[in-house]
């Protein structure tokens, strides 16, 4: 797809609205990851360098319309070191910049029009501006106000961020290099089905684990215990096994799994097979056994696509033992030039930084859920009014 970029235009002294996204993680005002500010920064210093006035615009959580001041963008603007808007329909800021200023609005999702894709609110967001960029490929899958909106009534481009994300993600679905391995974890069949069938017909094999593996061992017949697992989604896990086999896609279930006799962080950690569940246990991450059968599949391919971790690897090595020995298989063979990756996903980033193997992937996606869908269906809707032609 050819989309149109800012590469070639004049926006010297232009008003440019940049949608970016800069939903981080905030702890005690503090900000916990700059993944996605980091990879925000190189459009934002182009159009800083080209003489434009940037007015960034991005959410944070999900307030639902309501001001929440612990969702508040201030203190990615102090970290940004950049000028913060109150409110983001606040225009008054605007005669008193200059050429190459940049400044952050508050959250657009104080107000219920940024998700509900308000024609009225994205008027009011569009006043004033020249120009509309979007950058913010980790929400791009939504059509709301910031992304699709305001394409109505501004001319509208992509950022490099936006740029990169879809080619590095579409060299990967169009060409592959094969044998191509997808590694998918999580918690939800149900939110993963259109995905799973699409990785079932694009790959040469599929590897599902953390909960979502644990309703397909389920739905083969397994016992799970007491653990995270959706038994209402037997049947379709099982139509995605069958759709696997009919595309010629090897699809590997959990071998076993690591248990414990409560769901906590502090619990001590035991490494079952699958077949040995008690009715007692509760799985917190995938085994040992399966671990290792999963590295073996990745030294033994070309590409690998992952999304989802395979555990509760947020409480550290104990329970992130499945997700850090992936996460390290793979940019091991990535280093060594034997491996094409594409990674996706906050808590699966998360986990490449807990590791410090981030630099050593291929690609680093910022999507999460627009990653899977983009994967789904080669396209997204804030995409799609950016296309040439």
């Amino acid at each position: 797809m050819k989309l149109r970029m800012i590469d070639n235009l004049d926006v010297w002294g232009k008003y440019v609205l940049l949608r970016d996204d800069l939903n981080v993680q905030i702890v005690d005002d503090k900000i916990t990851d700059v993944f996605r500010i980091e990879q925000s920064m190189q459009t934002i210093n182009k159009l800083r360098n080209a003489g434009a006035r940037v007015v960034i615009c991005s959410h944070l959580g999900q307030p639902k319309g309501a001001v929440v001041p612990e969702l508040s963008l201030k203190p990615i603007a102090e970290y940004m070191d950049v000028p913060f808007i109150d409110d983001c329909l606040n225009r008054d800021f605007m005669s008193g910049m200059k050429n190459g200023d940049v400044v952050l609005l508050e959250n657009l999702r104080f107000y219920s029009g940024e998700e509900n894709n308000d024609d009225e609110f994205a008027t009011q967001l569009a006043s004033g501006f020249d120009l509309f960029v979007n950058d913010a490929f980790a929400v791009s899958h939504r059509a709301s106000a910031s992304t699709v909106g305001v394409t109505k009534i501004l001319p509208s481009y992509a950022g490099d961020l936006l740029k990169s994300e879809v080619e590095n993600i579409s060299r990967v679905l169009e060409n592959p290099n094969r044998p191509l391995l997808a590694m998918v974890g999580g918690s939800k069949v149900s939110t993963k089905i259109g995905v799973l069938k699409s990785l079932c017909k694009l790959a040469d094999c599929v590897i599902v684990g953390g909960a979502l593996g644990t309703t397909f061992a389920y739905a083969t017949g397994h016992n799970v215990g007491d653990s995270l697992y959706e038994p209402e989604q037997k049947d379709v896990a099982l139509e995605i096994m069958r759709y696997a086999q009919e595309n010629n896609c090897e699809f590997l279930l959990p071998l076993d799994k690591g248990v414990a006799d409560r769901f906590e962080k502090t619990a001590t950690r035991k490494n079952k097979s699958i077949d040995s569940i008690l009715d007692t246990d509760v799985i917190i991450d995938d085994g040992v056994e399966t671990t290792a059968r999963n590295i073996d599949k990745i030294n033994s391919v070309s590409t690998v696509i992952w999304n989802g971790t395979f555990g509760m690897a947020e409480w550290g090595d104990t329970w992130g033992y499945s997700t850090f020995n992936v996460a390290k298989a793979i940019a091991k063979q990535t280093k060594t030039g034997k491996l094409i990756s594409i990674v996706g996903g906050g808590d699966t980033v998360a986990a490449l930084d807990v590791v410090g193997v981030r630099d050593n992937m291929t690609y680093v996606s910022t999507g999460g859920g627009a990653f899977l869908e983009f994967v789904e269906n080669g396209i997204l809707p804030a995409i799609s009014v950016l296309i040439d032609g």
